[in-house]
């Protein structure tokens, strides 16, 4: 049953991608903005440690 749900889910995104591509680039965008701000944060947090 999980597995089946997870194909229903997967296959809803990609029809939401699929018939409206700009919100799913700004979601996107915005996942890619907080990651590399995680990162980013982590590196700050490395090279104030070492100072």
């Amino acid at each position: 049953m999980k597995k089946a749900v997870g194909w229903i889910v997967l296959a809803l995104v990609i029809f939401y991608i699929g018939t409206n591509p700009g919100p799913a680039a700004d979601i996107a965008r915005g996942i890619g903005d907080g990651i590399a701000e995680v990162f980013r944060n982590i590196g700050v947090f490395f090279s104030n440690l070492a100072s």
